[in-house]
């Protein structure tokens, strides 16, 4: 695949996602589609905001059911991690239910639409596929830090009037689009009513889900209801929405376009553990711990265990997680560990074009590379799930498809002991084991699995260690690293 088509496929998804849908062009760069689209929305970069963590929702990398959600966590903030758990795990708990669906899939991705010391806003895009297409819909809670509530979206307005006002704008609007809109389907209720958030400007952005007013092919629709229409409207916690919206410009986040993910790899050395050549696997007897899907909760005291074993891992982060904490990538980095691409926001990528695949990877590479200063050379596809579409992106990319050859089940079985002593049952020379850094049952398991394979003669490596000067290519799949025995 031409690296020219490889880069155009990345600009145009990044167009796509950060919120003007369908994108008819090309040729305008993000920051250009940001100034001209007034439905837009300026997120916060969430490496800015003090005391931030993430939470995944997350089911078995094996099974026909695929499941991955991730929100934020914010001190001092208690009221509003409950009610964005229970949103998401509502979506968890109504998903896969038609058991004719084929390859069923659910992904909540987040973003943060306002914070400021008065006001949180965080706005979850909720993806679910059963078979027949990719249907979007979106959620935007709301966290006020002076009145201490977490609330829907319809919070921002008054009262049961002010909605009835706000449908009648957002009806206005749409009946000027040259879309093919249902502009009846618009009625004042929570349901229809449930992601609002500000522009720069400090218009409302009224976002309508996948088919509510109009066909699913035709993306993201949503409309800007001018400032000075529903100034109002709006309650207190809406005003206090509003200025933090308008004022919070120094901490917006940026969407990388093309250009600056082939840059942050080209001006970046291949990530390396500092402590590589420590151990010779073609003589000694290697594994290679591994952790999906974080940095998360159980990160930070992962790595303590692995420090007090003088152990190595290598760490497949997320992309939406890395660039909320890289503070915990850093870190890694620093005591000898390897990080590695596990893609933006976790999607099945054999269900997805070419041009997707590209965005999911090279989000994810600019900001691991930009938190570590060392650009990934490997890559592991959420679930498992490769194909010969995956692997050419990746080859286009220089990355090695890496998979595992032991599955502990620390995802489905909460009790670290037999997480622990499956570890150690089908550990061989070469293993790749496979933990998810999201779940404390993984840094629980782990010291058990360091001491028990320790004391049976296993040393503890980064995944290109197991292959010495051999190394792996780009594109590549591995599953596991050669034994001592089968090393040449």
């Amino acid at each position: 695949m031409p690296k020219t088509r490889l880069a155009g496929g990345i600009a145009l998804v990044a167009a796509t996602v950060i919120g003007c849908g369908a994108a008819t062009t090309t040729s305008l760069s993000a920051k250009e589609l940001m100034a001209s689209e007034p439905t837009l929305i300026d997120y916060v970069d969430p490496s800015t905001v003090p005391g931030l963590g993430t939470e995944t929702i997350t089911e078995s990398d094996s099974g026909d059911r695929r499941v991955h959600a991730a929100y934020p966590v914010v001190d001092g903030a208690p009221l509003l991690a409950e009610k964005l758990r229970a949103v998401v795990t509502g979506h968890v708990g109504r998903f896969g239910k038609d058991p004719s669906a084929t390859s069923p899939e659910l992904n909540v991705d987040w973003q943060l639409a306002a914070v400021s010391d008065q006001v949180i806003g965080v706005r979850l895009s909720v993806g679910e596929s059963t078979g027949t297409g990719w249907t979007t819909s979106r959620t935007t809670v709301w966290y006020d830090r002076v009145e201490k509530r977490a609330m829907d979206s319809t919070g921002l307005l008054k009262d049961r009037s002010a909605l009835n006002a706000l449908a009648a704008l957002a009806r206005v609007e749409l009946a000027g689009r040259s879309q093919v809109v249902d502009v009846d389907a618009v009625k004042a209720g929570e349901e229809l009513f449930d992601s609002l958030s500000f522009n720069r400007d400090g218009d409302l952005v009224v976002e309508f889900d996948d088919y509510q007013v109009a066909a699913g092919s035709l993306g993201r629709v949503a409309v800007a209801v001018p400032e000075e229409k529903v100034a109002g409207l709006l309650s207190p916690t809406g005003v206090r929405a509003r200025s933090a919206a308008v004022t919070a410009r120094k901490n917006r986040a940026q969407v990388p376009s093309a250009a600056d993910i082939e840059a942050a790899a080209a001006d970046r050395p291949p990530a390396r553990s500092t402590r590589a050549d420590a151990v010779d696997c073609a003589r000694a007897k290697c594994v290679a711990l591994t952790y999906d899907d974080g940095p998360g909760p159980g990160t930070g005291a992962l790595l303590d265990v692995l420090a007090e074993h003088g152990a190595r891992a290598t760490f497949f982060a997320v992309g939406t997680n890395a660039a909320a904490q890289p503070d915990l990538l850093r870190r890694m980095s620093r005591e000898g560990h390897l990080v590695a691409n596990h893609t933006w926001s976790h999607r099945d990528l054999t269900s997805l074009p070419t041009s997707k695949i590209a965005y999911q990877l090279g989000r994810a590479q600019e900001a691991i590379t930009r938190a570590t200063g060392q650009a990934p050379t490997l890559m592991r596809p959420p679930y498992g799930a490769t194909d010969e579409k995956v692997a050419e992106v990746a080859a286009e990319m220089g990355l090695s498809v890496i998979r595992w050859s032991v599955d502990p089940a620390d995802l489905r079985d909460p009790d670290p002991g037999s997480v622990a002593r499956r570890a150690v049952a089908e550990a061989e020379p070469g293993a790749i084991i496979l933990m998810h850094d999201v779940r404390r049952t993984a840094a629980d398991a782990t010291p058990e699995i360091l001491r028990t394979l320790t004391a049976q003669g296993y040393v503890f490596v980064t995944v290109p260690e197991l292959y010495g000067s051999a190394g792996t290519r780009p594109g590549e799949t591995r599953d596991s690293g050669p034994s001592p025995a089968a090393a040449p």
